[in-house]
Order: C-alpha cells, then sequence, then structure tokens
C-alpha cells in the first residue's frame, strides 16, 4: 500500500513508518525541514515538506495515498478535518493517533483504581474535551466513508525504530534525573498509567491498516505501572538511590502544566480489548520496569 503518514520524524510516526517500509509498503512522511527529509530518506521513506496547516498538501497527499496514519499530533482539529474531507467517501483508512490522558485525572501523583474501558469513556476533563471532540469527529467519519479509527495509545516506551527521537513521558524523567542528581516523580508517585511498548505500537497500526472496522477505538495498552515502580527502576539504572517525591508546583514549573498534571501526575489505568479481539493483536513486551532496568540507557 502506499500510505500517508504525518509527524513521520516524530517518535511514534517515525517508528510507524519505519515499520511500514520494512513490512514493503511504500511510505510518504510529512516533515517541516529538509534535515527531517534527509533522515526519512535514508530509511526508506519519501518525505514531503510542509505542515499540519497546508490545507492544499494534506489534501493532495491524503487522495493520492491508499491509507493515511496521523501521528503528528492528536489535538490539531484543522489537520484532522482536512485529512477527513479529503477522504470521504473513499473508504480509505484513516488511522488517528490519540493518547490516554484523556483519562487522565491530574490527581497530583496519588492512586486511583479506576479502570476504563473503550466502550465505556468518562466525560472528559474541560482540558481534554478537545482532543475527544477530535477522535469523536474522527470516529463519526465511518458514517462519510472513511474507515476510520482512533488508536488511544498509553504510556509508550522502548527506543524509537526510525528516526532518533524520545518519547514523550519517560524520558523527562531521565532528563530531569541527569541535570539534578535525583530522579523525581510528581507527589508521592503512586498514580499508575497504562503502558504499552513502542514496536508493538507499531505491529497495531499495521493490523489496523487492513484488518480497522470502520468507526473503531482502540486503547493500545500491554501491562500497567505506578511512576514510583518507574522512577525506582530509573534510579537503580543510574545508581542515584530512591526517588523523591515533588510538589506539583515544582514539577509544574520543570515540565509545564499539561506534563506534570496528565503525563506524569495522573491516573490512567484503560483496558484494550478491540485490537485483541478484532485485529488478533498479541503483544510482545509486558514490562516497563524491566525495560528501563536493562535497556533504557
Amino acid at each position: 500500500m502506499n500510505v500517508f503518514v504525518t509527524g513521520a520524524a516524530g517518535f511514534i510516526g517515525g517508528s510507524i513508518a519505519t515499520g511500514l517500509v520494512k513490512a514493503g509498503h511504500q511510505v510518504t512522511g510529512l516533515v517541516r525541514s529538509a534535515e527531517q527529509a534527509a533522515e526519512l530518506s535514508a530509511l526508506g521513506i519519501t518525505p514531503v515538506l510542509g505542515t499540519l496547516d497546508d490545507q492544499a498538501l494534506l489534501t493532495e497527499q491524503a487522495r493520492k495515498a491508499d491509507a493515511v496514519i496521523n501521528a503528528a499530533s492528536s489535538d490539531h482539529r484543522g489537520a484532522v478535518e482536512t485529512l477527513l474531507a479529503a477522504l470521504k467517501g473513499s473508504h480509505k483508512t484513516f488511522l488517528h493517533t490519540s493518547g490516554s490522558s484523556i483519562v487522565g485525572d491530574a490527581s497530583g501523583g496519588h492512586a486511583s483504581d479506576r479502570l476504563y474501558l473503550e466502550d465505556q469513556l468518562p466525560q472528559p476533563t474541560p482540558d481534554k474535551a478537545p482532543r475527544v471532540a477530535i477522535d469523536n469527529l474522527v470516529l463519526a467519519a465511518a458514517r462519510d466513508g472513511v474507515n476510520s479509527a482512533v488508536i488511544c495509545n498509553t504510556l509508550i516506551y522502548g527506543h524509537s525504530l526510525g528516526v532518533k527521537r524520545d518519547s514523550v513521558q519517560l524520558p523527562r524523567l531521565l532528563k530531569q534525573a541527569h541535570n539534578s542528581g535525583v530522579v523525581r516523580h510528581v507527589g508521592p508517585g503512586q498514580n499508575i498509567w497504562s503502558n504499552v511498548h513502542i514496536e508493538d505500537v507499531v505491529a497495531l497500526y499495521l493490523l489496523a491498516l487492513t484488518g480497522n472496522t470502520p468507526g473503531t477505538f482502540y486503547f493500545v495498552e500491554s501491562a500497567e505501572a505506578s511512576f514510583i515502580e518507574m522512577t525506582t527502576a530509573i534510579a537503580q539504572a543510574l545508581n542515584l538511590g530512591q526517588p523523591q517525591d515533588w510538589p506539583l508546583a515544582d514539577a509544574e514549573a520543570e515540565w509545564g502544566y499539561e506534563m506534570a498534571n496528565y503525563g506524569l501526575g495522573s491516573n490512567s489505568r484503560v483496558r484494550g480489548k478491540h485490537a485483541r479481539e478484532q485485529l488478533g493483536w498479541v503483544p510482545k513486551r509486558t514490562s516497563v520496569v524491566e525495560w528501563i532496568r536493562n535497556e533504557m540507557l
């Protein structure tokens, strides 16, 4: 298949694009710079220079492709609207990347026993309502002749399969530890996130590319861990002693409101059935703690 991938120089998009090439697909990737274009070319990906605001470019590439994967932004409504308009009535596959912070509770590092299922999603917080609205727009496109899906990733760990880009959450903890000499988590670090290895994420996208049922929402998870479990493993890997609690205000000063409250300070506990039951997805990696101890550095 000829697949158009946005965010092809990023961690998720680059890994997906590389996985597609290895699986024999032809891949065109949206990038923002000549340097990124050169990196993609070296991986066998055809680069296209542009941004998510380039409506004409997005429309052209979507219509030329057999399928489209949006991995550039979960929050750029304009780009999603443009891509869906270009694909309307085509019955082509459109995979939109979201993230499970949509169920995040901004708990300040405290634990929760709430679990969320794909067919029983909560009302979003005001912070996450715009992202959920985009997800719903994608799912509704199934009624307009688009083979659409929302792929809602949890905390992703592992090294990029494509260009050298970091994932969103754990590298921030690692960088802070390197800079300060102390591993820290938000509040008491008891908050829990479902998680998944990047190789398993790529495998799911490949399956959904050809096996998706229009209008499906997928949670992508293989296990879960608390942040204190993950920061303890980071501290052990770095030989830095025990991790320390960090007041939310200090975490916000380091990582910003969104990352401190949702990416690192919330609970996001989900269970995904659709990938396993509808696509036959079987994740191979199930321990983020073991990965941190043995492979992260």
